[in-house]
């Protein structure tokens, strides 16, 4: 273990070493697709190639597991072998060559996934020449991508994986009533962000309802300038999207000369034919119930509002629609839309059988969502709901993976899935509680007892010795 421990380090501190980390390429590779489909997301313009090879086995002995599927196991054994979670139970046996992990008196968890998340695009240090997470030049900028602006070497993503973050989704700004497309990214080191790029996960599209665009065009002194024109904004350019949507249709089935390609009707095209999911930043309820009978009218469906500080109020609705809500514990108030907030919010659209979850929009808040979702638990207990840390670790792992459409893949301690997996030092939801391991397919990526394994990005070379000490 020593001498693959250095590699590792090496490798971390350039990070273009990525023989350990990333081998191999085409992850999200297409082959034998159905070559008649209408494909308006171009999943393949800029192909993942992102792929893990796990080093060695790994056993964590003798753990309590909180599963993400409403079960926890104590004194349990958890075996990850070839990068999926091979088995669990009582008395595993160590595969021959196994990192063995004592879990006495450890907690373990699906890595955290974060669906709402600007790292990358915007990156510390906090420079106006690298702040690219907002096209503020039209109402709807549908054409833009996330992906684009993230850069790799942002210093946050490793700070997020000693939070135990594994997975995270890179959205635009909320400026516009259509900013963007987003990223759903493993929480590795890569050169570029091909290399970071969730295998198969599907794009999403950033939207934005209520004070931001009226504030942002209204004060150009264009549309939109009133919440009445953010609707008729959003109406129109889906009219647009279905007519093109339509046009490409009949070409493919009927031939004749080629419709002209328009990236910004690519992405709401793309929403329309199911391919990209639509992830809606709205904080009053009224507003959510708008965009929901807006999602009917043009047969789209909303996967998830972000921040959503009045969900509580439109819970029974959410849960109707199958719309996913993520919140905070207790961000309020820094706003009038924001105002009108209780910090049960998470526990009553969980309880009314919705899909709830924490999130952070925030590169501070993303480091310790552990403890966010520890508050809303809590708030619910005071509300009178009986919520335990299996129900309440769903918030961090599980619901987000089903809001991002890869919970078939990760999210939950099964069988089969990505060894995605948190070691944490006791209860989750406790405040004395840190990340102690942090595995990504499997392999060992952060180690709180080995500097070794606590990676930094090359913008950190020249600022950190190799020691990790400030120069």
């Amino acid at each position: 273990m020593q001498q693959h421990s250095r590699t590792f380090g090496r490798c971390i501190a350039a990070v273009f070493c990525t023989a350990l980390l990333l081998s191999g390429c085409g992850g999200d590779e297409k082959a034998g697709a159905d070559k008649k489909s209408k494909d308006f997301a171009r999943q393949d313009a800029f192909p993942s190639t992102y792929s893990m090879t796990q080093s060695q086995p790994v056993l964590i002995q003798g753990a309590t597991l909180l599963t993400g599927t409403g079960e926890q196991l104590e004194n349990t054994d958890l075996l990850l072998k070839e990068g999926k979670i091979a088995k669990i139970g009582e008395g595993l046996k160590a595969p021959k060559d196994a990192l063995v992990v004592d879990g006495k008196g450890k907690w373990v968890t699906p890595g955290i996934i974060d669906v709402h998340s600007h790292l990358g695009d915007y990156p510390a240090p906090a420079i106006e020449s690298s702040q690219d997470g907002n096209e503020m030049t039209a109402p709807n900028t549908a054409e833009v991508w996330a992906e684009h602006s993230v850069w790799t070497q942002d210093p946050q993503f490793a700070l997020a994986l000693a939070g135990g973050v594994t997975t995270l989704q890179i959205l635009p700004g909320s400026a516009n009533l259509f900013g963007g497309r987003s990223v759903t990214l493993k929480n590795v080191p890569g050169r570029r962000v091909q290399d970071m790029k969730f295998p198969g996960a599907p794009y999403g599209l950033k939207m934005a309802c209520g004070e931001n665009p009226k504030r942002v065009y209204g004060g150009k002194g264009t549309a939109p300038s009133t919440r009445m024109g953010n609707v008729a904004g959003y109406r129109s350019a889906w009219i647009a999207a279905s007519e093109y949507k339509e046009k490409w249709e009949k070409y493919r089935d009927n031939g004749g000369d080629e419709p002209e390609r328009d990236l910004q009707m690519e992405t709401l095209a793309g929403v329309l034919d199911g391919e990209i999911l639509v992830h809606n930043h709205c904080y009053r309820g009224e507003e959510m119930a708008i965009m929901m009978d807006i999602a009917k009218e043009f047969g789209f469906q909303i996967s998830t509002f972000h921040h959503a500080v009045e969900a509580y109020k439109v819970a029974d609705l959410l849960a109707e629609n199958n719309v996913c809500a993520a919140m905070w514990a207790d961000w309020w108030g820094f706003k009038h839309e924001a105002f009108d907030m209780t910090e049960a919010n998470i526990a009553i659209v969980d309880q009314a059988e919705a899909c709830a979850m924490i999130h952070s929009d925030s590169a501070v808040g993303i480091q310790h969502l552990n403890e966010e979702v520890a508050k809303a638990m809590t708030a619910g207990q005071r509300a009178g709901f009986d919520i335990q840390p299996k129900d309440a670790v769903v918030w961090m792992t599980m619901n987000p993976a089903k809001a991002l459409g890869i919970d078939e893949q990760t999210g939950s301690l099964e069988k089969g899935k990505m060894a995605d997996v948190v070691v944490w030092s006791g209860n989750p939801f406790s405040v004395y509680s840190k990340a102690d391991k942090v595995f990504i397919d499997g392999e060992l990526m952060y180690d709180r007892a080995d500097k070794a394994r606590q990676p930094h990005s090359d913008f950190e070379l020249g600022i950190l010795d190799a020691e990790g000490e400030r120069l």
